[in-house]
């Protein structure tokens, strides 16, 4: 069973989110996905809509995701990737070479964005909205 992981913060879930899931599992069997915690998002000085808990929730129901796990630091990913024998890393290619320190652990993959969607863009769409 080949195992992949990828991290992210996945607020206001959308279609690129959804891609961006479904290309990661494509590269094994069993997807872990480690999901930026409210309190790691802070420290980064990012502040997402929905909760860690809804967020969580929202990516259990997506059938390409098998495991939800915190994360809480930017420093656990080689230990995530030795605790949950993950074969292939993923992130978006806005991330290219930011992982290369992984590829003696696994393989390292960089999956093209969505271009014409990301939640900066509907975050700063819906604020331009009249109210």
């Amino acid at each position: 069973m080949r195992r992949v992981i990828t991290y992210g913060t996945f607020d206001l879930l959308h279609y690129g989110h959804i891609r961006l899931l479904q290309r990661c599992k494509e590269q094994g069997d069993y997807l872990v996905v480690a999901l930026s915690t409210d309190e790691f998002n802070a420290g980064k000085g990012k502040e997402s809509f929905f909760s860690y808990t809804d967020r969580k929730n929202m990516l259990e129901a997506i059938r390409y995701v098998d495991l939800v796990i915190p994360e809480e630091t930017w420093d656990q990913k080689e230990a995530d990737v030795d605790r949950f024998h993950i074969d292939t890393f993923v992130m978006g290619d806005d991330w290219t070479g930011e992982f290369d320190f992984l590829k003696g652990r696994c393989e390292v993959v960089y999956l093209p964005r969505t271009p014409e969607i990301s939640t900066t863009r509907i975050k700063n769409d819906l604020a331009s909205q009249p109210r």
